[in-house]
């Protein structure tokens, strides 16, 4: 009993980190529209952004299934049961993750002023790069055990949000400077929601460093301030 609870608890872990995994290349894409500063991205990108999207939600039902199934049929000790538990959280987070990076990659195609896009595209990488290193450190820092990468994570979410504020005064800003102001009305409503995606991201990365704490630590460390 005890060999096939540890290969089912095994077997959860190793499916988080592949579904974790396909969920950094869908950032790294990502990454790559963003960096390049255009608004037309190759057909077969986009395809790749959708299947892997629909293979994450798959991935989340399968692991919802075996994370039941292991507590029902095994009856793990509390440390297990905890690592399981973050694993479920964990789950959810990284499957609405995938969402936003398709979202993005959507409002990216609907933009209708190209040369504010490329005026905006600093801050929407800087913005982004942070986002994706928060997600990288809150993943290894649920596999390597690592405290340390789980505060920074969380921490990091407040400068998303600062940098979120500084996006639209930014854009509000450059309104007068453009004749065509309906064109550059949706574009800057686009915007908008580009970057609320992208915060929603750090979002779901914060929640993911606070599973990884509890699941090496018993700790509940959500609506608590971390340097208490």
């Amino acid at each position: 009993m005890t060999l096939k609870k540890d290969d089912a608890i095994k077997g959860i872990i190793n499916d988080f980190e592949t579904m974790a995994n396909l969920v950094l290349t869908q950032l790294d894409y990502l990454e790559e529209i963003l960096n390049s500063g255009k608004l037309v991205i190759p057909e077969g990108i986009m395809k790749e952004i959708e299947s892997n999207e629909q293979t994450l939600d798959k991935m989340e039902i399968k692991m919802s299934e075996k994370i039941v199934n292991t507590i029902v049929l095994y009856q793990p000790v509390a440390s297990d049961i905890r690592k399981i538990i973050a694993c479920q959280r964990m789950t959810t987070n990284l499957e609405r993750i995938g969402d936003y990076a398709r979202n993005i990659s959507k409002f990216i195609t609907k933009i209708e002023n190209p040369e504010l896009f490329e005026k905006m595209t600093d801050i929407f990488a800087s913005m982004f790069n942070i986002s994706l290193n928060m997600v990288r450190k809150a993943i290894i820092s649920f596999l390597n055990e690592d405290k340390d990468l789980a505060i920074w994570t969380i921490k990091n979410d407040e400068e998303i949000g600062a940098l979120n504020r500084k996006m639209l005064q930014k854009v509000i800003s450059k309104a007068p400077e453009n004749p065509d102001l309906q064109k550059l009305l949706t574009s800057f409503i686009t915007f908008k929601e580009i970057i609320q995606n992208i915060e929603r991201i750090a979002d779901h990365a914060a929640n993911i460093a606070e599973a990884a704490i509890y699941s090496f630590e018993g700790k509940d460390v959500r609506h608590h301030n971390l340097d208490d």
